[in-house]
C-alpha cells in the first residue's frame, strides 16, 4: 500500500491537478466559456430537447440506428452511465473523509472546467469518427490522437491505460462498492453479490452495443430520478442544517489551514486533491471516455454530442454529487467520524439516519442499479480499447480474451480490500488523461460551438471529418 500510495501522490500531485485545470480553462477560453454563457442554449438544445421531442422511445429512431449504431437517447444514456456511478455515492463519501468539506467545492469546480473538457474530447471524438468495415463507428482519444495529432504511438499508450482502466474502475471498483453495499444492508456475502452482477454483466455485454444501449436507456433515466427524489425527501428533513452546511464547505475549501498548507497557484490542499481526484473519477471528464461512448450515436453531430456531453458533467457533479454531500454533511452533522465507516456504507449510514431502514434499502439498490450500469458501459469502453490496440500491436485473441478478463474483473472486484482498489483506479486514471489531456491541449484550436445564428439547427449539419 505504502507504494501505491507513493505513486498516487505523483500521479495526482499538483501538476495532475494544474493540467486538468489548466487544460479546461483553455478550451472554456477557445469556446468563450460556452458552458455557463450558453448555458441557456446547450440547455435547451439538450434536456429541453427531450421534453420537446420525447425521451427517445420511438421505433423509428432504433430503427434509423442501424444495425450497429444506437440511438442519440441511447448514447447519452450509455455516456450517463459510465459517469453516473458509484462515484456519485462512494467516491462523494470518500472525498468528503479525506479531504474535508471543501472537498465538495473543488468537485464543483472540477465540473465547471470538465464541462468544457468534455465538451472538446467529444467534438473530436465526433469529427474525426469514422466507420470500420464491418459498419461500425470507430471514436474516441485514440482515433484523434492517431488522425489528429499524427502520433500513433500515444493512442496506443492511451488504449493500453484504457484496457486496464475498464478492468479496475470500470469493473472492479463499481463490483467493490456494491457488493460492500450488499453486505451492510443486507448481509449477503460480498463473494455472492459479485458473482450476481457479474453473470447480469455478461447476460447484457455479449450482446453488443445495441443491448448495452438498451440496458442503459431503461435502467438510468428512472434510476437517477429516484435517487433524485429520496435524496430531496432526506434534505426536507434536515433543511434547518443546509446552510450551515454550504457553510463549512466554503470555509473549508478557502480556511486558513488549508491556504496555510500549500495552495501555491493551482497546488493541492487535501480537499482540493480529493475533491478534483473524485470529481473526475465521477465525471469522467479529461479521461476521453464521453468521446468513445458518443460515438456510436448515428444522425448527429460533434456539436450535439458535445453539448450532451457537457449535460452529463453538469448532471453527473453538480446535481447528484452535490446531493449525496449535502446528505452526508446535514445527517452527520460534521461528525463523520462516529459513523467509523466510509464509501458506500458511510453514505448508507448518512441516509439510513434520517429516513431508517428504509433508507438503507434505497441507496443499496442505488448502489446496485448504477454500478451495474457503469460496468456495461465501461465494457464497451474497453472493448474499443482492446480492438484498437489488436488492430495497431497485433496482440493476438486479446479481443477474444477481454470479455472473459472483464466478467472474472467484476466477480474479483467484491473479494479486494476497498483501498487497494481505489488507489489502483486513481492511477490508471491519472495516467489514462496525461495522454488525453495533452492531445486535447493541442487540438484545442480545432474545437468550436455551434452557431448561435442556427441555435438548434445544428442536426441538420454534416460534421466535418478528415
Amino acid at each position: 500500500m505504502k507504494i501505491l500510495e507513493m505513486a498516487h501522490g505523483i500521479i495526482w500531485g499538483p501538476w495532475t491537478v494544474g493540467i486538468f485545470l489548466i487544460v479546461g480553462l483553455v478550451l472554456s477560453v477557445r469556446c468563450h466559456f460556452f458552458q455557463i454563457l450558453g448555458f441557456k442554449y446547450w440547455w435547451k438544445a439538450t434536456w429541453g430537447s427531450l421534453w420537446e421531442h420525447g425521451w427517445g422511445h420511438d421505433e423509428k429512431a432504433a430503427e434509423n440506428a442501424g444495425h450497429h449504431g444506437i440511438t442519440q437517447f441511447q448514447s447519452v444514456c450509455t455516456a450517463l452511465a459510465a459517469t453516473v456511478g458509484t462515484g456519485n455515492i462512494a467516491g462523494v463519501a470518500a472525498a468528503i473523509v479525506s479531504g474535508g468539506p471543501g472537498a465538495v467545492f473543488w468537485m464543483w469546480i472540477s465540473a465547471l472546467v470538465g464541462m468544457a473538457t468534455a465538451y472538446g474530447e467529444t467534438y473530436l471524438g465526433c469529427r474525426y469518427r469514422f466507420k470500420d468495415n464491418r459498419g461500425k463507428w470507430v471514436c474516441g482519444p485514440f482515433i484523434y490522437m492517431e488522425k489528429g495529432l499524427g502520433i500513433p504511438f500515444m493512442a496506443v499508450g492511451y488504449s493500453f491505460f484504457c484496457f486496464l482502466c475498464s478492468l479496475g474502475m470500470g469493473s472492479m471498483v463499481q463490483a467493490n462498492s456494491a457488493a460492500e453495499t450488499l453486505e451492510f444492508t443486507w448481509g449477503i456475502p460480498s463473494t455472492l453479490g459479485s458473482g450476481i452482477l457479474a453473470l447480469l454483466t455478461g447476460a447484457v455485454v455479449l450482446g453488443g452495443i445495441k443491448r448495452i444501449g438498451k440496458a442503459a436507456e431503461c435502467l438510468l433515466p428512472l434510476a437517477s430520478g429516484i435517487y433524485i427524489l429520496f435524496s430531496l425527501l432526506v434534505l426536507l428533513l434536515c433543511a434547518d442544517r443546509i446552510p450551515d452546511v454550504f457553510l463549512r464547505i466554503f470555509q473549508s475549501a478557502f480556511g486558513i489551514r488549508q491556504i496555510s498548507g500549500g495552495i501555491t497557484g493551482f497546488s493541492i490542499s487535501k480537499s482540493l486533491r480529493y475533491g478534483i481526484s473524485r470529481g473526475v473519477f465521477s465525471n469522467e471528464a479529461g479521461l476521453g471516455t464521453l468521446a468513445v461512448l458518443h460515438g456510436p450515436a448515428e444522425h448527429t453531430t460533434p456539436w450535439e454530442q458535445g453539448m450532451w456531453a457537457m449535460f452529463e458533467v453538469f448532471f453527473d457533479t453538480v446535481v447528484l454529487c452535490t446531493l449525496t454531500a449535502l446528505v452526508i454533511l446535514c445527517t452527520s452533522q460534521g461528525d463523520i467520524e462516529t459513523f467509523s465507516l466510509t464509501g458506500a456504507a458511510l453514505a448508507a449510514a448518512c441516509f439510513s439516519a434520517r429516513s431508517g431502514i428504509v433508507g438503507k434499502w434505497f441507496i443499496s439498490v442505488s448502489m446496485v442499479v448504477f454500478a451495474f450500469a457503469t460496468v456495461i458501459a465501461w465494457y464497451y469502453l474497453g472493448q474499443q480499447a482492446v480492438v484498437y490496440l489488436k488492430e495497431k500491436t497485433g496482440i493476438l485473441h486479446l479481443h477474444i480474451l477481454y470479455p472473459i478478463l472483464f466478467l472474472l474483473a467484476v466477480f474479483a472486484g467484491g473479494c479486494i480490500r476497498l483501498e487497494a482498489i481505489w488507489m489502483l483506479s486513481d492511477l490508471w486514471n491519472g495516467l489514462m488523461a496525461f495522454f488525453n489531456l495533452t492531445a486535447l491541449l493541442f487540438l484545442s484550436g480545432e474545437v468550436c460551438i455551434p452557431d448561435h445564428s442556427d441555435l438548434f439547427n445544428t442536426t441538420k449539419k454534416t460534421p466535418h471529418v478528415k
